[in-house]
């Protein structure tokens, strides 16, 4: 049974991306390259939508056979699909950065309701309940992981790369400690990802567009605020297995603001886009962030929830070398015209 739906939402996702792109083709829905865009050829956008359809409708499934508790079943089919439409709407026409924002905030505070807002944090050999704050400052959270999923969605392959590495491992991690009900959600995620990544690995055929990487954003987060509240470990395990993109994201974000700039424009000074133009390679740089995930965080992940380290050290050790290569590449710099 399980079998069966995991297919099923795999080839719907493959099937609905194939329909996009041929709608978008149709409709001159496209990525132009400018001097802030990755690649260099147009591309169909848009294409994200499979996942959002593939996932939202197999929540209903998992909890109608016991496999998903109600309350992460609405957190995740609310403020999802407000997320997506919003996305999706913005794929196709320009809003207003202070309606996306209020509608993200929203999307926040729907999941929250339902999770019963943030659960404890584990500290070294105990844990700290934030009360109020610890509910303002994962509704942070969640418009941070949403909005950060849409800055790193600037190559092919690299987003959908990074929600399979991070959904699969959190269920190796959830299997191996003994959490077996979460398992079902992330894994539900990661077939409608693959079905759309077969059309998006480089070189990628459609682009995520919006709709796509707001939902992954904000479904990754919920996932992780609903792991805390079953185990609070497995929050810093999260945060590692996101690593990547929080490191590269946030410091880009602290550069760009430190140097004055608008921070809301479109630009291409995030670490792995340097990356991309430095080795001339969209493929090189996703596969080394799969790679990362997999040898680096992933273990760090892993000895987190096991308690064998404690979250924080375990997050700082794990994020040493992902600052050191924001540093490297220059995250959030300004990019020197090349002089032809």
């Amino acid at each position: 049974m399980i079998a069966g739906l995991f297919l099923t939402i795999f080839l719907l996702s493959w099937a609905l991306t194939w329909g996009v792109r041929h709608y978008a083709l149709s409709k001159s829905l496209m990525d132009i390259p400018n001097e802030r865009s990755s690649h260099s050829v147009p591309t169909p956008r848009g294409g994200g939508v499979a996942i959002v359809i593939g996932f939202l409708s197999a929540l209903p499934v998992l909890g109608g056979l016991g496999l998903m508790d109600r309350s992460t079943l609405f957190a995740l089919s609310g403020s999802g699909l407000l997320v997506a439409v919003l996305g999706f709407a913005d794929d196709h026409g320009h809003i207003a950065a202070r309606w996306r924002l209020l509608g993200h905030f929203a999307a926040a505070v729907w999941a929250l309701f339902w999770l019963g807002g943030l659960a404890p944090i584990a500290l070294f050999n105990g844990s700290l309940d934030l009360g109020w704050l610890g509910h303002a400052l994962a509704a942070v959270y969640l418009v941070w992981m949403l909005n950060l999923y849409n800055f790193m969605d600037g190559i092919d392959g690299l987003a959908s790369a990074e929600a399979l590495c991070a959904c699969l491992g959190s269920a190796l991690i959830y299997g191996l400690v003994g959490q077996i009900e979460p398992v079902w959600g992330v894994l539900a995620l990661s077939v409608a990802v693959g079905g759309f990544l077969c059309w998006n690995y480089p070189p990628a055929r459609i682009f995520m567009g919006d709709a796509g990487s707001g939902f992954l954003g904000i479904a990754l987060g919920i996932l992780s605020l609903d792991a805390a509240s079953r185990s609070p470990a497995l929050l810093w395990s999260w945060a590692i297995l996101l690593g990547a993109f929080v490191v590269d994201a946030t410091w880009t974000l602290c550069r760009r603001l430190l140097n004055g700039e608008k921070v809301y424009q479109a630009h291409r000074s995030h670490a792995y886009q340097y990356a991309s133009r430095q080795f001339k390679s969209h493929k090189a740089v996703t596969l080394a962030v799969v790679g990362l995930n997999l040898f680096w965080l992933l273990p760090w992940a892993l000895v987190v929830a096991l308690g064998l380290v404690p979250g924080l050290v375990g997050l700082a050790v794990a994020y040493m070398p992902l600052l050191w290569l924001a540093a490297r590449f220059k995250a959030g710099t300004r990019e020197v015209p090349s002089i032809p």
